[in-house]
């Protein structure tokens, strides 16, 4: 680990004054940074710790829920509002990680999550795009099992654009499914970024993962209100049943009027860039019958233009098999 300064701020004010210095890097629970800056992946200059600057209170009402940056995903888990309204997120975030490292892991380092993408992760690998900008990618003729099928650069090996890596997170699904909103604050004014906004696909600059601009801070994500408190599911198929990362993860929400489908919320995990909502098979589903047919229909859609390799090809029949099971399952009522 390179050596850094570290500065503790007790004010969002102080916190974007802070984060001026060159290479600073915002400190939550550290989950992710921490051990990125063991392994050499990350090297900032000075730590700014946030963890008293407020941004850990959660806010439920008829108009929505805002969540606070620094709430504890643990904590947001549990809360009782929302596991009440928002059943598919607490199911989300507890199928995350372990139960220590959600204890210390915030809504914000959640959103900013970094690829566990092996070549990624690994500086003894030399050609990653996202880690070493223009070093070509190792993983399109490597182990490419946790890879991307959709939404991904692929221009070739060597290619300074090609990039398949995943985003990690369970939380950021379930937030895509809902129709979330980061809210986000820089030294000058505040913005709203939906969330299908806020993550990237890799495009031609693979090692940029987010549209959060250098010297903001997220203050919070904010929720419509709740539509899919009845009718919701999160599955999520992984190599083995706790503290791994999805293969494949579904968030599905279905508001139902009787048999019939009034709206759905439908986003993937594991297979993109960034959590992968698909409007096409949400909109499919929009006054449909909730049967089997109509599932199998939005998940054919829901992965339409999948580019699978050598090594994951099985996650496209996979995909679509977890999304018809989700579907049918929040067909049948929220998750326990």
């Amino acid at each position: 680990m390179n050596p850094f300064a570290y500065q503790r701020v007790e004010a969002p004010d102080a916190a974007l004054q802070a984060i001026a210095i060159h290479n600073a890097k915002f400190l939550g629970g550290g989950t992710n940074l921490v051990d990125l800056m063991k392994d050499g992946v990350e090297s900032p200059s000075t730590l700014i710790d946030i963890n008293h600057i407020g941004l850990n209170k959660v806010l439920v009402n008829a108009n929505g829920a805002t969540i606070g940056a620094l709430v504890r995903n643990s904590d947001l888990a549990n809360d009782p509002a929302i596991v009440a309204h928002y059943p598919l997120l607490s199911h989300a975030l507890l199928s995350g990680a372990s139960p220590q490292l959600r204890n210390m892991a915030t809504t914000g380092g959640n959103l900013m999550q970094r690829t566990r993408c092996f070549y990624f992760m690994d500086t003894a690998f030399p050609a990653c795009n996202k880690r070493v900008p223009g070093s070509g990618c190792a993983a399109i003729q490597g182990f490419n099992r946790i890879h991307a099928i959709l939404g991904q650069t692929d221009e070739g090996a060597t290619s300074a654009h090609t990039c398949i890596a995943t985003n990690p997170s369970d939380m950021n699904v379930a937030l895509a499914a809902l129709d979330a909103k980061v809210e986000i604050q820089s030294a000058k004014d505040k913005r709203t970024l939906p969330l299908a906004d806020f993550h990237r696909l890799p495009g031609t600059t693979p090692e940029v993962d987010t549209n959060l601009h250098p010297g903001e801070l997220i203050v919070a994500v904010t929720l419509p209100p709740a539509k899919f408190a009845k009718n919701s599911w999160y599955l999520k198929v992984r190599d083995r049943q706790s503290y791994a990362f999805a293969l494949v993860s579904v968030a599905a929400g279905l508001e139902m009027d009787g048999d019939t489908i009034k709206s759905a919320g439908l986003a993937l995990g594991g297979v993109a860039h960034k959590p992968w909502r698909s409007p096409e098979a949400e909109h499919a589903l929009a006054g449909k019958p909730a049967t089997r047919e109509t599932f199998q229909h939005a998940a054919e859609l829901a992965v339409a233009g999948a580019k699978p390799y050598e090594h994951n090809a099985f996650k496209v029949e996979l995909a679509k098999q977890s999304i018809v099971h989700a579907l049918t399952q929040a067909s049948k009522g929220a998750q326990a």
